[in-house]
């Protein structure tokens, strides 16, 4: 028998020479006077001269060292996350997490906007309020006292607000990841105004759920969609506004002092200004879910007007079975 006929050589290293065992004959195996080279070739494969009793032959073996990189040949690395998210998604195929950033800095405003209109606004004549509040509600015979223009024009277009927000966000603001349904807050918003809104602002996450055609086709879909009722708002906007403008000076100074001493209108007055100042933002969140957002670019600016501007993008926005069919012809 030959003692040690073959050895295992390192990747990295090289094999000292070999003495030759005296109890066997001279020629029964030849061995190298020299050390043997290890030469790395492109595939990160390595040559092995093995040793043999007759002859020596050199054999080429995978060698794969772990600080170099996944070679051609091995067989790709599969990720444990087919969705690309490393937290898992769950059943909802790998959701991005949300950035509540924004959702936070809402949150905050809404509990100091709610904290000064409960502690901090002016309430310096308490009956008077409650007196308008009567007049204004037709719960007060005529006594021959006339109201401020101005006020009453505030009052009826507040009335109106709560339709064009919904006409905005019932059919395409609605929140697909959570289950939090916006018509509650809608309604709300009759007595609330934006107080009742900004909520829903903070829990809303987009993208809103496909509408099928059955639900368009139906209330209150039907209602908010039809050209009938913007072309309505618009008008009573318009009707509204024409009023208010018609009035004196004096009546604009008069509606300012109210203004400051009213907690009424106060509250009221900065409710109107919210509700204008978020509106163009769902306008365009309106226009951009109905493939509207190029053509009607033109009327985002005119969504800065207060009640008329939103009242008028109502109007001319296409219906939601046209951005259906654009979808569809897209995705074809």
């Amino acid at each position: 028998m030959i003692a040690a006929s073959s050895s295992i050589v390192s990747c990295n290293s090289s094999l000292p020479p070999l003495k030759p065992n005296s109890h066997l004959p001279k020629s029964s195996i030849s061995l190298p006077k020299f050390p043997i080279s290890i030469h790395n070739d492109s595939n990160h494969s390595c040559e092995l001269i093995k040793i043999s009793p007759l002859t020596l032959k050199p054999a080429k073996l995978p060698c794969r060292s772990s600080l170099n990189a996944q070679s051609q040949q091995d067989p790709p690395i599969v990720s444990a996350y087919p969705n690309g998210n490393e937290t898992g998604g769950g059943g909802s195929g790998g959701e991005e997490e949300r950035d509540w950033t924004t959702s936070f800095l809402l949150f905050a405003f809404w509990t100091g906007l709610m904290y000064y209109v409960f502690f901090l606004a002016p309430n310096q004549t308490p009956v008077t309020d409650v007196y308008f509040l009567k007049k204004l509600l037709n719960l007060k015979g005529d006594d021959g006292y006339e109201m401020n223009q101005v006020l009453v024009a505030l009052w009826y277009i507040m009335g109106l607000w709560p339709l064009i927000y919904s006409m905005l966000l019932i059919p395409t603001a609605r929140s697909s990841k959570s289950k939090i349904p916006v018509w509650p807050f809608v309604v709300l918003s009759c007595f609330g105004g934006a107080y009742a809104l900004i909520p829903y602002f903070v829990l809303w996450r987009p993208p809103a759920p496909t509408v099928a055609e059955s639900e368009w086709r139906r209330w209150p879909l039907k209602f908010l969609e039809s050209k009938i009722t913007a072309g309505v708002a618009l008008a009573a906007g318009v009707a509204i506004t024409a009023y208010a403008v018609s009035s004196g000076g004096d009546v604009w100074k008069e509606f300012y002092q109210y203004f400051q001493g009213s907690k009424f209108i106060h509250i009221m007055s900065i409710d109107f200004a919210l509700l204008s100042t978020f509106a163009p933002f769902w306008i365009y969140n309106d226009m951009t879910a109905r493939k509207w957002d190029g053509k009607g670019s033109w009327l985002l600016p005119l969504s800065l007007v207060p009640f008329l501007g939103p009242s008028l993008y109502l109007l001319l926005r296409p219906p939601l079975s046209v951005a259906r069919e654009t979808t569809s012809d897209e995705a074809s």
